[in-house]
């Protein structure tokens, strides 16, 4: 058998610290290397994952398309893409919907968006747009300018001009800085920036200042979109509905996608020739997305809410968890001791997949875990926490 690591280590290019773990396969929740060990998978690809590995109906429904029509182009019309549309559509409330590929592209669309909107009613000089300090958008040119960490804004000079950064909370700030803005982007829960949720009364606050200031409010939901936090959208804890939002990685449910809804006049700014995506709307990604959101019912939310409260629950009881923060099955852990990516190495030998976020151990699993596969995660994931194995 060929080292496929050592392969990797020469032709692919190095931009991802692997962890020294080979997956071959994987079903549910579990998945296994190269000599059948099985491990307890708790990061969903980064909230791709959200059936698990493989889901029998998902597999399915991609390979029967696969079968029947990989790919035509947006110049035609085809049924997985307006039936994904559709559902989209009734069950978000949102008037239409664009489909990309990633998370990064349907912010990159919801930027032109906006700046395509406020052009058409004020003219020039309101373009700039709002995001949040410690938020994560993507990694394109204008999406790394739109991040606010500095840690992003280095080597790739000149970035794209016309952001500014707020700090969460601080909706006095907020108020000064939306002058000349046409758009306040939000993560409801910041992923990338240490699984941190924004307080209900800022996010309200600032929802009712986009509404006097005709700034369109866009709520990325790339990571908690897709029944992630307990609801379809993160946006309904908050008790608003969004001008636009992004989605990407659990929509997919492993292939890669990326969607914009937009409600109202937002809905129809960009028309033809305005933006498009070769790869936007493929039907075979398509089909694969609806059975998603066919499974995403009333039944899978509510048990996301429990597991999440359980998982929760564990960490309450841990001494090894000194914070624990997040929504529903988006959790972050600050260690007591130990660093998150020591953390997550051990894991690996155990036999359990974490992820890290800046300072934090970070769960996105699977949608669908079982609570027996759950249970048994969080025993070694609190063990190691507690020091009862060696970090």
């Amino acid at each position: 058998m060929k080292d496929i690591k050592a392969i990797d280590r020469q032709y692919v290019m190095n931009t991802y610290a692997r962890f020294d773990l080979l997956i071959e396969r994987g079903e549910g929740s579990l998945c296994y290397d190269e000599n059948g060990r099985e491990y307890i998978d708790l990061t969903s690809g980064i909230g791709v994952n959200s059936l698990g590995y493989s889901d029998a109906d998902w597999a399915g429904a991609v390979a029967a398309q696969a079968g029947r029509l990989n790919h035509t182009s947006n110049l035609f019309y085809t049924e997985p893409c307006a039936l994904l549309a559709e559902k989209l559509c009734l069950r978000t409330g949102y008037d239409k919907v664009f489909f990309a590929n990633s998370g990064a592209e349907a912010n990159e669309c919801a930027i032109k968006l906006a700046r395509k909107y406020s052009y058409d009613k004020y003219g020039e000089g309101r373009s700039k747009v709002l995001t949040l300090v410690n938020s994560f958008h993507g990694r394109t040119i204008s999406t790394l300018s739109a991040t606010g960490q500095n840690g992003y804004h280095k080597w790739f000079f000149p970035f794209t001009e016309g952001f500014e950064y707020v700090a969460a909370g601080d909706i006095g700030a907020l108020d000064k800085a939306a002058d000349g803005a046409c758009a306040l982007i939000v993560e409801f829960v910041q992923g990338e920036g240490g699984v941190v949720a924004l307080d209900k009364e800022f996010v309200q606050k600032a929802y009712d200042l986009c509404r006097r200031r005709d700034i369109l409010f866009i709520a990325d939901e790339v990571q908690t979109g897709m029944g992630r936090t307990g609801r379809l959208l993160a946006s309904e804890h908050f008790g608003i509905r969004p001008d636009v939002t992004t989605l990407a990685k659990g929509l997919g449910g492993g292939l890669p996608i990326g969607a914009v809804l937009a409600l109202g006049e937002a809905a129809g700014t960009l028309g033809f020739g305005m933006h498009g995506s070769t790869f936007g709307g493929n039907p075979i990604v398509c089909a694969g997305a609806g059975v998603v959101l066919d499974k995403l019912d009333g039944k899978l939310l509510a048990d996301v809410e429990r597991k999440g409260e359980y998982i929760r629950r564990r960490l309450a009881d841990c001494e090894g968890a000194a914070n624990v923060s997040g929504l529903g099955m988006m959790v972050g852990i600050l260690p007591a001791h130990g660093t998150a990516k020591d953390i997550a190495k051990k894991a690996i030998t155990e036999g359990l997949l974490v992820l890290t976020a800046k300072d934090r151990v970070r769960l996105l699993p699977p949608l669908t875990i079982t609570d027996a596969q759950l249970e048994k995660g969080m025993d070694i994931l609190t063990g190691i926490l507690n020091g009862k194995e060696t970090i």
